[in-house]
């Protein structure tokens, strides 16, 4: 083969393997524009005050060069892939290409009843699915106008504590996998199945458990619940210790992640990131004590935050919002009420299983409600909750069916993946997992 031969089936290979806006351009190339929208929205820049920073931060052409880190990266945490333009081992610019997962869980939602929406968007965060089912259920709820007996509303958030402690142990389980503490991943997975066979005592189930629904929760808390939540409570706290001498003093661990993906509250705010990756920034915002759902306004904890705004705050954050989590169990145990676990309301909830075998009636109610699903006013509602990632919210159009004429999820991972661009400036490529891993995204929610 000639080299013109050569030249043009290498210009008809990128043509076929181009992604047209999706893909990153090289700093030589970039125009302003595109550098505006990596840069300039969250920075307030105008598109020729972008222009000159990408002049002054410009690279020879040939000292740069542009890679894909997944996405069948294992540290992606999922399929994300992200173009890294290097020079040398040092990132100039990052971006995220999302879409590889393509659940379409909102528009499936939109094609299932109210009765069954949990069962969909349980499975978006899968590291936390309670919060999906509480999120669309609150949501209903307030298109409903009904509010769910008070057991229901303590047994939603024991449930959903304890997830967030069974979540964070995840985080804290792949983040040390990933900065090569392989132990830590095999002590956060331990801590974590303890808790994910407590979820299947009460729902049956250990992940994408259907059991908050709208109008209160699928089943009353076992026999026996009591002691499996005290036998938790008793057993995490020592292990936190370990942890916090395996890695929270250990000089290597520090050196991965102090002053590593470092951002500012300016830019969290301005890109819509909520969680720990906001608390570490040193702002105070926690949807649990300023805009209060459930009881959590009758109980006692702190938001905890960082000061720096580095990998290393996001790491503390969410290894001691554990122990307030533990706290605020504690204090669900002492004044858990008795009472209806589900608001009784033919319209909206089920008979009750033993009913269906001794009762004609209840046989053809549970038989319509569950295959006709049960009929929402018109309007539009929004709720959000705390998900361990940040806001988790949910907005609603009704329009008058069974079924959600439109429904929207605000997925925190979403908002939190666009930081990356921001985490990993002017770092190292070798920081680039520390950073992924720091801002704890779950692929589910983002491509729903």
């Amino acid at each position: 083969m000639s080299s013109t031969d050569r030249q043009l089936a290498a210009e008809a290979d990128v043509a076929f393997t181009s992604e047209g806006s999706q893909e990153l351009t090289s700093r030589g190339v970039a125009a302003a524009a595109e550098r505006l929208r990596e840069q300039g929205a969250v920075l307030r820049l105008s598109e020729a005050e972008a222009a000159a920073q990408a002049e002054l931060e410009r690279a020879p052409e040939d000292e740069t060069m542009i890679i894909n880190m997944g996405p069948q990266h294992p540290s992606t945490h999922g399929v994300l892939r992200l173009m890294l333009e290097l020079q040398g081992e040092t990132v100039l610019r990052c971006k995220p290409v999302i879409g590889y997962l393509h659940t379409g869980m909102e528009w499936t939602g939109e094609e299932l009843t109210y009765l069954q929406g949990p069962t969909n968007v349980t499975r978006m965060d899968y590291a936390s699915p309670l919060f999906n089912e509480l999120v669309f259920s609150m949501c209903v709820e307030k298109l409903l106008g009904i509010e769910v007996p008070p057991r229901a509303v303590w047994i939603r958030m024991l449930m959903t504590e304890l997830n967030r402690i069974a979540s964070h142990l995840l985080f804290l389980a792949t983040n040390g996998m990933d900065l090569g503490a392989v132990s830590m991943m095999l002590y956060g997975w331990r801590e974590r199945e303890e808790v994910l066979r407590f979820f299947q005592m009460v729902t049956g189930l250990r992940m994408n458990h259907n059991y908050i629904r709208p109008g209160g929760v699928a089943a009353d808390l076992p026999s026996g619940w009591r002691d499996g939540v005290l036998r938790l409570l008793e057993m995490i706290p020592p292990r936190l210790e370990e942890y916090d001498t395996l890695m929270t003093g250990q000089p290597i661990w520090r050196e991965r992640l102090q002053g590593v993906g470092v951002i500012t509250a300016e830019e969290c705010l301005a890109l819509g990131v909520t969680g720990p990756i906001l608390r570490s920034t040193g702002y105070a915002w926690d949807l649990r004590r300023d805009m209060p759902y459930l009881a959590y306004d009758e109980v006692d904890f702190d938001v905890v935050v960082g000061t720096f705004g580095d990998s290393f705050d996001r790491y503390a954050i969410r290894l001691n919002e554990i122990r307030e989590s533990i706290r605020i169990v504690h204090q669900v145990l002492d004044r858990m009420p008795a009472g209806d676990y589900r608001i009784q309301d033919k319209k909206v909830t089920p008979p009750p299983r033993a009913r269906i075998d001794e009762s004609m009636e209840a046989l053809i109610h549970h038989f319509k409600i569950f295959t006709e699903g049960f009929k929402v006013p018109e309007g539009e509602a929004y709720a959000a909750v705390e998900s361990p990632r940040g806001e988790l919210g949910c907005y609603i159009v009704s329009d008058g069916s069974a079924r959600p004429y439109r429904m929207h999820i605000r997925a925190p991972s979403f908002f939190n993946i666009q930081a990356l661009p921001h985490l990993m400036h002017g770092g190292l490529v070798a920081d680039a997992v520390a950073v992924i891993s720091s801002v704890d995204p779950i692929m589910g929610e983002v491509d729903r």
